[in-house]
């Protein structure tokens, strides 16, 4: 596949909505769980797009970007696991039952049609490393559901983290599940590409978000074995609509209008073939 080929993008459509807490679950350290009652974003919600997360404190006007954990259209459930990085998280962290808060969503382009629909008889690592976890989850549930000639494909969850696990019963409820730790309480001590090694697993395409070292190391590895690769890229947003260009990575192509080699995070992304990026 040739740069720019096939980007994933797609029209989002997008809502803004006052979603009523369902409950708040602290499941690691700085860790929260939280459950959203939505109206429409869970419907449209699609496996690698987030959320834009406002706070109830006016003078925080910029919303936090979250990813999405995972949605389920018929209930309205959005489920969003973040980490506590600042007032604005803290904040959410200390929403209860019955509360509202607003957001908008969901945003960005996701995993494309060709990784969601054409991976049956395939083997996938779904890469997460950290906070880049939780987009997994919804990604493994969609990936394990799909139905084709060769049925669903090999789900492989490599997931890193530093110490402290969380969320690792919901990935293997759908898939294989294959630890790396920083401090070696569990699985295999080091990053993920540790572990994958270390085991000597091969897949036929990775999926991945977590930091920005990892993405750069997956990237480099793909390109070793010749693996494709989708990569979920996390980046500082600020409008989360593409407006403000506070989130733009360097691309491998030029863009034909503005001459320039940036992509959007918010709206080309956040997931792009790691062929189409440079980190």
């Amino acid at each position: 596949m040739q740069a720019g080929q096939e980007t994933g993008i797609r029209a989002v459509r997008k809502f803004r909505e006052k979603a009523e807490v369902l409950q708040n679950t602290r499941i690691a350290g700085g860790i929260y769980d939280l459950r959203l009652k939505t109206e429409q974003i869970a419907a449209e919600a699609r496996p690698g797009q987030f959320v834009s997360v406002y706070s109830n404190d006016r003078s925080r006007l910029l919303p936090r970007p979250i990813s999405i954990c995972s949605a389920d259209p018929e209930s309205g459930e959005l489920r969003l696991v973040f980490r506590v990085a600042g007032k604005g998280t803290e904040e959410f962290s200390r929403l209860t039952a019955g509360d509202r808060v607003d957001l908008t969503g969901p945003l960005g382009n996701g995993f494309p049609e060709s990784v969601l629909r054409g991976l049956s008889g395939k083997t996938v690592f779904l890469i997460g490393g950290g906070i880049g976890i939780p987009p997994m989850v919804q990604l493994a549930r969609t990936l394990a559901a799909g139905k084709g000639e060769k049925g669903a494909p090999r789900l492989i969850s490599v997931l890193g983290f530093r110490d402290e696990l969380f969320l690792v019963d919901d990935l293997k409820a759908c898939s294989e599940v294959v630890i790396a730790t920083e401090d070696g309480s569990c699985g295999t001590k080091g990053n993920v590409l540790d572990a994958i090694r270390g085991r000597n697993l091969k897949a036929d395409v990775i999926c991945a978000c977590g930091p920005t070292p990892m993405l750069r190391a997956l990237r480099a590895y793909a390109q070793e074995t010749g693996t494709e690769c989708w990569l979920s890229l996390e980046e500082k947003m600020a409008c989360g609509i593409g407006a403000c260009l506070s989130c733009v990575c360097k691309s491998t192509d030029v863009d034909e209008h503005s001459k320039v080699r940036n992509k959007r995070v918010c709206t080309e992304g956040p997931v792009f073939n790691s062929i189409d990026v440079e980190l």
